[in-house]
């Protein structure tokens, strides 16, 4: 990980805020899915240090990415170089678009690699877990939820046209002009 120096007035509060969302719990249960998929036995436990200790290196992103969707990611880069372990997480991630995960549901490498922004890479295997399930593939999390899209006929669409929207109640245009109520006396 990059040394990056400590972070003040309102860096300092954002990168607070982003961290508060990290749920342990959440974590947990995706190193869980991750060794279940990847039929491999390791620390599970969803701290934090040991969610990055664990994904790091972007091997066993690209292990599970490849257990949902065989040969998805051809080569896995070994060995300690920073550049191609960033280039295993970058793979992951553009392996995840691939299989239908939005910009939005995925991180960038810096997230992960420096321990920048780890809820966002916890919300991305929730997000690839969840499309996997309705892939028929074990998943993570809650069951993705399908388009139910309805049709109306021309004629229920004239019966809301009958509607008077002031049978639904009227104030009378009551606004809050006027209170007084809080202010100061003047004298």
């Amino acid at each position: 990980m990059a040394e990056r120096p400590e972070k003040h007035g309102f860096a300092k509060q954002a990168f607070d805020k982003i961290q508060s969302k990290y749920d342990v719990a959440q974590a947990q249960e995706s190193l869980q899915w991750i060794s279940e998929m990847i039929s491999e036995q390791f620390d599970t436990s969803g701290d934090m240090d040991n969610v990055y200790k664990q994904l790091r290196d972007g091997r066993k992103l690209c292990q599970l990415m490849n257990a949902i969707v065989p040969n998805s990611i051809p080569k896995i880069n070994s060995g300690e170089n920073n550049f191609k372990l960033m280039e295993n997480i970058a793979r992951f991630t553009q392996a995840a678009k691939a299989y239908g995960l939005s910009d939005s549901e995925t991180f960038q490498t810096v997230d992960l690699y420096e321990k920048m922004n780890l809820h966002q890479v916890i919300l991305c295997l929730f997000a690839l877990g969840r499309k996997a399930q309705k892939q028929g593939v074990r998943g993570l999390g809650p069951k993705e939820s399908e388009k139910n899209e309805r049709t109306f006929s021309p004629e229920t669409l004239m019966q809301g046209n009958t509607v008077i929207s002031t049978q639904y109640g009227y104030n009378k245009g009551a606004t809050q002009s006027g209170i007084v109520f809080g202010n100061t006396r003047h004298m």
